[in-house]
């Protein structure tokens, strides 16, 4: 899959990701001493974030690189990650300004060591590189079997010094410089997983695979203190210096605890930090805060600011640490996006900034019982939810949401102000909680007036639920409303109508009050996902088969059809004004179908297949949760902001994929999305046959006729002064081109009256075409009057008398190019008040003159006929729309 070409979407181009913040890999704090601020740097797949840690604002994300991050490192001017074999030094925590190449093997460990960094690859391979020169400065090779390095750190004050823990338990100490090995440790029978400088000079932290730490004196080779958890590997290490004398160490499962170095205990356990092992802790300098991330993609800041030794979360950014199922924007503006995860939470996520973010929680049985802290989580814990419905009428009052849980038969209503568990938990009384029965919720929808909740079930039943209480206000159908489960299930705008689809093959149309089957619609097949666009009544059905049907709920038929995608469809949107359904399917594909023309118009491919979609109210954002991937991808809407041209796509199209938004390197991706898109430039008259308008404004033409009118109302009260003697010199517009300024160019033009009639006088035969090429295009008659005033025109109309200059033959002139006007069928507001005027100003002289009558006679007819074809096409217009108005359709 092309993945990466510059084709990509015409439509949509990729904006940013929504909820990620961390992976498996251990965070880096630095400090910027002109900010007097800690920022924190988290490996997010492909690419890394910086986020202060005041406020855990997101401070900067890096340039994308081919392949995900396997290490990470800081010193106080750059960032290096490991890739693969490389290492790349990042400025600004954005672009990459070094690369370092010679590994054979993918690195794990990196360690900045003042102007030199020190990487370790899986051969075991040791290589210090000189960060400027990108010089390869020293290899150290161990023996894998005897010494594989597992941990590196440099000892405080130690200069020069490198200690290595290996996976067989022992330490080395090594001078870089000169290539020596200083010491050898004997050190432990388990593995040495990490190694941190405490706050003592000579004294290490080593925390062993066993689950046991060593405090130990490198200077002397003795262990002062050793502790044991029982939670498995230490996975990191840190050490207050704050004055109290407390270590805090990571588990796998997520624990933290916390040691007194003074009274050589355990002082407090941090159960449940993260979901997932946790990857980095570090104890910020002088200040009493903790800093933790893990794979569960979130990051956390602790106070220990309370007795007990204990920390609380202060600040934290989470995101879903399994893959979102189903997404769906909440409110009218757009700024929310609520996701549900197979983690089993539900939670909020803003399209705006990330302090408005929020999590719901996870799902309980019992909510009172889940707050005992003697109770086991797991027990009470509801799994992954499949599919939800928000509305956001009454929210304030009572529930919002309700959601439905892989294989449960109940439904919970949340409540998303008090972010937060409902207060119900919807289940019909038929089953009478039999268990064995295994019946499931499959749909729901809330209706848009927020009071009633409408909940389909795998058992083919169809119940409707008052929000407010919580009570059970009947069923569809007399026993069942399918024989088959329920696969979709919607209420319209004004809760007139529910359709529902069902396994059997059916959409069923029903009364929302009465609750009575209207109209049953066989499909064929049976449809595997459903989705409404209350506003317009579109209501769409993707089939088993991969084709697509709409159903126009007014008039209750399948009105359009579409086909295309070679996989199952997962989910669908419509945009806000139901012109456009957007549709995600298991081939990797995201289409776009344009419903008035009923044809594909914008397709492209991803990466992972996308497993929801989500339009926002206001259409300026397509939101995408995708197979195996955290966050939510937001792609802008290009019509909002340029003209794009929608063609329709053929049938054999084969789609160019992009890659993910926020993953793909500057100047990458949607640059050149509109190459292809042909430019459309107008003509000044689409058809001979048309009859074109001027485009001018109505000031330039309209007034011609009460011309008089208006200059005796501006009269001015005082006369004008008298001009200044005109310069030997006529003044000109700076510029490249010369041009006379605009008010010499006026009076040439005011005393010069008759200059261009006069000039194309005698060249009667061409006047029938003042568009002909025999004209020098300066001296075009119609040009000329387009680009005066009403005045201006005023004044030639009236020059071209006998009795101002002019002549018989000028007036014939005048008549033939009017003519010729008509003719071409352009500007055919101009002629008609260019002839008003001039027959205004004219009408007594062309009755003397025979030649002027014949003329005038022959505009006469033309401008007869011409009017006639008009006026016919108007009338057939008006009584077309007349009907549409009237009739019944």
């Amino acid at each position: 899959m092309p993945v990466g070409s510059k084709k990509g979407s015409v439509i949509f181009s990729g904006f940013r990701a929504l909820g990620l913040y961390s992976n498996h890999l251990s965070h880096v704090v630095r400090y910027h001493k002109k900010h007097r601020e800690f920022y924190i740097v988290t490996a997010v797949g492909n690419c890394f974030h910086t986020y202060n840690v005041k406020k855990l604002g997101i401070v900067a994300v890096s340039n994308a690189l081919p392949e995900d991050i396997s290490c990470l490192a800081a010193d106080r001017m750059l960032v290096y990650v490991a890739i693969g074999g490389k290492v790349s030094a990042f400025a600004r925590n954005k672009e990459v300004v070094h690369m370092y190449t010679g590994h054979g093997a993918d690195v794990h460990l990196l360690l900045p060591f003042g102007d030199h960094i020190i990487s370790v690859d899986r051969d075991n391979a040791v290589i210090v590189w000189d960060v400027e020169s990108e010089e390869e400065y020293l290899q150290i090779t161990f023996d894998k079997v005897s010494f594989e390095v597992s941990a590196v750190m440099h000892p405080s004050t130690y200069l020069n010094k490198i200690l290595f823990g290996s996976s067989q338990g022992g330490l080395q100490l090594w001078n870089v410089k000169s290539n020596k090995l200083l010491y050898t440790f004997t050190g432990w029978p388990s593995g040495v997983t990490v190694l941190q400088q405490t706050p003592a000079v000579d004294v290490v932290g080593v925390g062993l695979s066993s689950g046991q730490i060593i405090i130990h004196n490198i200077k002397f080779d003795e262990s002062l203190m050793k502790f044991q958890q029982d939670w498995g590997p230490v996975t990191s290490l840190s050490f207050r210096t704050d004055g109290h004398p407390v270590m805090a160490a990571g588990s796998p499962i997520g624990h933290i605890g916390l040691w007194d170095l003074e009274e050589k205990k355990l002082v407090c356990q941090m159960r449940d930090a993260h979901n997932t092992a946790i990857a980095g802790l570090t104890f910020l300098h002088g200040e009493p805060l903790l800093i933790t991330n893990g794979a569960d993609n979130g990051i956390r800041v602790w106070i220990f600011d309370t007795a007990g030794g204990g920390g609380r979360l202060l600040r934290s950014r989470l995101g879903h640490s399994a893959p979102p199922t189903k997404i769906l924007h909440h409110g009218l503006n757009g700024h929310h996006i609520l996701s549900a995860g197979q983690d089993g939470t539900l939670q909020s996520f803003s399209t705006v900034h990330e302090r408005f973010n929020r999590s719901l929680g996870h799902g309980s049985i019992n909510k009172k019982k889940s707050k005992k802290k003697s109770l086991r989580y797991d027990k009470l814990k509801l799994p992954a939810i499949t599919t939800f419905a928000s509305e956001s009428a009454r929210q304030s009052d009572w529930d919002s949401i309700v959601a439905c849980h892989r294989g449960y038969l109940m439904t919970t209503t949340w409540n998303y102000q008090k972010g937060s568990m409902g207060a119900h938990k919807l289940e019909p009384k038929r089953f009478n909680k039999n268990r064995a029965l295994s019946v499931h919720a499959t749909a729901v929808d809330i209706t848009s007036c927020g009071n009633f909740v409408v909940i389909g079930l795998s058992s083919g039943h169809i119940d409707v639920y008052n929000m407010q209480s919580g009570m059970h206000r009947g069923q569809y159908g007399e026993d069942k409303a399918h024989s088959g489960a329920v696969r979709g299930v919607s209420v319209d705008g004004l809760n007139q109508l529910t359709v529902s689809a069902g396994a059997d093959k059916l959409v069923n149309i029903w009364k929302f009050k009465s609750r009575k089957l209207i109209l049953s619609i066989d499909l064929g097949t049976s449809p595997a996902t459903t989705h409404l666009h209350r506003d317009s009544g579109m209501f769409a059905i993707a089939l088993d088969d991969f084709t697509l049907n709409v159903l126009d709920m007014e008039t209750k038929r399948i009105v359009r059809k579409f086909s295309g995608h070679r996989g199952q469809v997962n989910d669908m949107a419509f945009s806000p004004d139901g012109r456009w359904l957007i549709t995600a399917a298991m081939d990797c594909t995201i289409r776009t179908w344009d419903l008035p023309s009923g044809c594909l118009v914008d397709c492209f491919l991803v990466e992972f297949a996308a497993v929801s979609l989500t339009m926002s109210p206001t259409g300026d954002f397509l939101a995408s949760s995708h197979v195996d991937n955290l966050g939510i991808y937001l792609w802008s809407n290009n019509t909002l902001c340029s003209m794009v041209s929608l063609r329709p796509l053929p049938a054999d199209y084969e789609p160019t994929g992009i890659m993910l938004p926020g993953t793909y390197e500057e100047g990458e991706g949607d640059a050149d999305l509109n190459t292809e898109m042909i430019e459309y430039e107008s003509p000044e008259q689409l058809d001979e046959q048309l009859v074109t308008l001027s485009l001018l404004a109505d000031s330039r033409w309209k007034n011609l006729l009460h011309l008089d009118i208006i200059k005796k109302r501006n009269k001015p009260k005082e006369p004008p002064k008298v001009p200044k003697a005109a310069p030997f010199f006529m003044p000109t517009i700076p510029g490249l081109i010369p041009q006379f300024s605009l008010a010499w160019a006026l009076t040439k033009v005011l005393f010069g009256t008759t200059l261009h009639f006069k000039w194309h006088v005698p060249q009667a035969n061409t006047m029938n075409n003042p568009s002909s090429s025999s004209f020098p295009p300066d001296n075009d008659p119609v040009g000329l009057l387009k680009e005066m005033g009403p005045s201006g025109i005023d004044a030639e109309l009236r020059g071209l008398a006998p009795d101002m200059g002019g002549d018989v033959s000028v007036l014939q002139g005048f008549l033939k190019m009017v003519a010729s006007m008509l003719d071409s069928k352009r500007d055919f507001d101009l002629a008609q008040a260019y002839l008003a005027l001039f027959l205004k100003l004219h009408i007594r002289l062309i009755s003397q003159e025979p030649g002027l009558m014949e003329e005038a006679s022959k505009v006469s007819e033309k401008l007869e006929e011409t009017w006639t074809s008009m006026q016919t096409l108007f009338n057939q217009s008006l009584c077309l729309l007349s009907y549409t108005k009237s009739a019944l359709l």
